[in-house]
């Protein structure tokens, strides 16, 4: 009896306990769903929450922002449980090796990756009250953690966007201004990347911070809310073939179990949902496919709603959608999930440790042998992944080869990277570097070629052997001792990578004079390629810190500069010839507002802050026609929609006048056609015979025809003039990704980079039949001289969300090399 009076006090008080608890709208002061939150108020709850359920909740900051708002992540469970959470963590873990007992489910609810799909941080505040009230019974055996907003930048630009153009009450009319935003809408994070695409390259500061706390955690389940178009019911798991074949029939299955017991919620509330279409499960970088491949359930859930939504808006068949509704429906698929997970624990932790077994791929080993300044960026993305991996030993691997398409061999020594897929993370190694992903449906939501050792142009081998390697790699690349002085001649120093980049960027930052090599030469016993930096003595002599500023940044950046005392060289062109020419201290510009993408234009400025560290001036559309444009060397057109109507006559022929004085223009993707035609540049579309054969196709086959034009991300080989100065540092070949079918004719000189007629077939990845045809025979990257200036039209996009890493010295040799 007393022991039957002890449980029940001990019941009462955590219900009297769980009642103090303050709800959203007890604590905000107004009703959730009447207005959004903005991220210090979420914050503001969240540490309340910690605060007063301090024996159930813990909650950290990760990280900051580019804007500086904090990212924070919530842990909570049962009493008991958070006792002992370090221990239930690191059971967890132990699993992946083989060796783990556990029984908690980890559960991770991820919200607000896009930042204008804004009700899903809402809706975390809800749930998180109710898993800590009238849910715990839950958290009896699962650990929930609870990430509000991982985008925190996106979804304030957002907030303080709709709050400043909202009528009062709300206009549920789909014209009005409050459902429409500007360009520079809060989607994405500061540098208008998608935080969605970046789990797997880890370009931005919110994915590199997130995954360590990932990492610490590998989720058994990992929900990403998400909204969609407004007129679009409920998107639920399963997910839409094409699965990644890495997949298990588990994970399959469980998406299954979970979006059934979603469907009995909805089914009851008589909401529409839909299920096993749009949204598949290829693209590694995804928030429900990276986690898949690091042995969860990773699943998205789409809200109808998205930017346009506000607090409410009439759809297509005349209901109003609110915020309240969306907020109830993420709502119902957070509580729902973390329901089935703790139903299913010992299940999750069973298949986990299954998952994580060794594993029989075809591939045992990839090798990559190249520049070290890319092994090192790749073994720096590596480490972020905790993907373990080892350096080769004298000798040859066999395999295929990523270069030629066929089994060679290739040489090994100990600067070979050696990556194995007998490892924690093997499965994660074999989406990241397989040669070519396998495709079950060629209609996918994203691209489907990534291969890193493509993106990073390195050559290598996919072994179906496990390759000989070492532990321990290269010893880290020395400075010569005191090799900068005041009166050495001159120095030299190699230009293949970006760090290169970085080191050229920082000197004329310094106000470094250097020079650049046009051809090859040899100097004191040494060969010298195409693009070397040379720095004399005699043009930097009115530099008073010049020796100092020099070894700085030698230092900083890792270059070996080599000194010479004469610039009379052994072959090739003296120091002081016309070959040998000045980097000019440029001014750059890039457009940013329509009709430039706001992706392509982050990608652009994230690459001048964050990756080549050189200033770069933003000049906006509206006010493009006021700016004196002679003040500036260099202007980029971001890639985009709808060019042709914003450049008009007068555009075309100032920009023509502008580089006919001088300027550089560089033109991307989608901004190129419209500089093309009669009254502008030489660039032309190139004309696809039509097809004057007439077919049936039934009505429901449309979207399979339409593939046959489309390139979903696909990589090609393509052939490459390295004598050009748009591609000093590279060899002969290179490897594009190509996002789309957009074709342009062979210019009459400069085409540095292009498809011959026999190329047009991709590497990796997906392109239809009829976008096949297209691409032959036709411009990747050129230049164009026009009077003293010139036009270098990038088709392929160099840039692409950050990490095609190969592409980006083309887009500093665009700015520095090419005259």
């Amino acid at each position: 009896m007393k022991k039957l009076l002890f449980l029940l006090a001990i019941l009462c008080s955590t219900f009297t306990f769980a009642q103090g608890l303050k709800s959203p709208s007890e604590f905000l002061g107004y009703e959730l769903g009447t207005r959004f939150t903005r991220h210090h108020q979420v914050v503001d709850y969240y540490e309340y929450l910690a605060s007063v359920a301090s024996d159930r909740m813990q909650l950290q900051e990760y990280g900051k922002t580019n804007e500086l708002r904090p990212l924070i992540l919530a842990s909570i469970s049962s009493a008991d449980n958070m006792r002992d959470l370090e221990n239930i963590r690191k059971e967890h873990l132990k699993n992946t090796v083989g060796e783990g007992d556990p029984s908690a489910a980890i559960v991770w609810l991820s919200y607000n990756v896009h930042g204008n799909e804004s009700v899903s941080t809402e809706a975390s505040m809800q749930t998180i009250f109710d898993l800590l009230t009238s849910k715990q019974a839950y958290l009896e055996n699962t650990v929930v953690l609870v990430d509000p907003c991982i985008n925190p930048d996106g979804r304030d630009r957002y907030v303080n966007w709709y709050n400043q153009n909202k009528n009062t009450p709300y206009s549920n009319d789909p014209n009005s201004k409050e459902h429409h935003e500007g360009w520079l809408n809060g989607r994405s994070n500061h540098y208008m990347f998608d935080l969605n695409r970046d789990w797997a390259w880890l370009t931005q500061v919110e994915s590199q911070q997130r995954l360590k706390q990932f990492n610490k955690w590998l989720p058994h389940v990992h929900v990403d809310f998400h909204e969609q178009g407004v007129d679009n019911p409920y998107y639920f798991a399963p997910a839409a073939e094409p699965y990644h074949e890495v997949i298990t029939d588990f994970q399959r299955d469980f998406q299954e179990r979970i979006g059934k017991n979603h469907a009995k919620y909805f089914d009851a509330n008589g909401w529409f949902y839909f299920t096993k279409e749009v949204f598949d499960l290829l693209y590694p970088s995804y928030g429900d496919t990276y986690p898949t491949m690091n042995g969860g359930v990773g699943m998205t859930y789409e809200q109808g709603g998205s930017g346009r939504a506000g607090l409410g808006i009439k759809t297509r068949i005349g209901d109003t959608l609110t915020l309240k509704d969306r907020i109830a429906h993420h709502h119902t698929t957070g509580l729902s999930t973390v329901e089935v997970a703790s139903k299913n624990a010992i299940k999750l932790n069973d298949e986990f440790k299954k998952f994580y077994k060794n594993k029989n791929f075809k591939y045992k080993s990839y090798v990559l042998n190249g520049d070290d300044d890319k092994i090192h960026a790749l073994t720096k993305l590596l480490a972020q992944h905790k993907i373990e991996y080892n350096w080769g030993r004298p000798g040859s691997a066999k395999g295929f080869s990523y270069t030629s398409g066929r089994t060679q061999n290739l040489p090994t020594n100990e600067n070979s990277l050696v990556i194995h897929t007998d490892q924690p993370k093997g499965t994660l190694v074999k989406v990241l570097f397989e040669p070519r992903a396998k495709l079950s449906d060629s209609v996918t939501y994203d691209i489907t070629a990534w291969s890193l050792p493509y993106a990073y142009g390195l050559e290598a081998v996919a072994s179906e052997a496990k390759v000989s390697s070492e532990a321990s790699g290269p010893t880290e690349i020395s400075m010569p001792d005191a090799i900068v002085n005041a009166d050495t001649y001159a120095y030299i120093t190699d230009w293949n990578s970006m760090d290169d980049a970085r080191f050229l960027a920082e000197l004329l930052r310094e106000k470094i004079r250097v020079r650049y090599a046009h051809k090859p030469f040899s100097l004191n016993g040494k060969n010298h390629k195409r693009g070397s930096l040379i720095i004399t003595k005699a043009d930097n002599k009115n530099h008073p810190g010049f020796v100092n500023a020099l070894r700085s940044a030698s230092e900083k950046h890792h270059k070996i500069l080599v000194p010479t005392q004469t610039g009379f060289v052994e072959s090739g062109k003296d120091f002081g010839s016309n070959s040998v020419q000045m980097v000019d201290d440029l001014k750059v510009a890039v457009l940013s507002g329509k009709p430039s993408s706001t992706l392509r234009f982050g990608e652009i400025w994230y690459f001048f802050e964050q990756q080549l560290h050189y200033p770069l001036a933003v000049i906006d559309s509206e006010y493009m026609r006021g700016v004196n444009f002679s003040e500036y060397d260099v202007l980029i057109l971001p890639g985009g929609w709808g060019y042709q109507n914003f450049i008009n006559k007068d555009i075309l022929k100032d920009l023509k006048a502008w580089v006919r004085n001088g300027g550089k223009l560089i033109a991307m993707n989608g901004a190129i056609k419209s500089l093309s035609g009669e009254e502008g540049f030489s660039i032309k579309n190139k004309i696809q015979e039509k097809d004057s054969t007439k077919s049936t196709r039934p009505f429901d086959g449309s979207e399979r025809e339409r593939i046959k034009s489309a390139i979903t991300g696909a990589i090609f080989k393509t052939k490459v003039d390295n004598t050009h100065p748009l591609a000093y540092g590279y060899e002969n070949s290179y490897f594009t990704l190509k996002l789309g079918d957009d074709s342009y004719e062979y210019l009459t000189n400069g085409n540095v980079v292009y498809l011959e007629e026999n190329q047009n077939t991709p590497v990796s990845g997906f392109a239809g039949s009829k976008a096949q045809k297209k691409i032959a025979k036709t411009l990747i990257f050129g230049v164009e001289h026009h009077g003293d200036g010139s036009v270098i039209y990038m088709v392929d996009n160099p840039l692409f969300r950050g990490f095609w890493e190969n592409g980006k010295l083309f887009f500093a040799n665009a700015l520095f090399m090419v005259n």
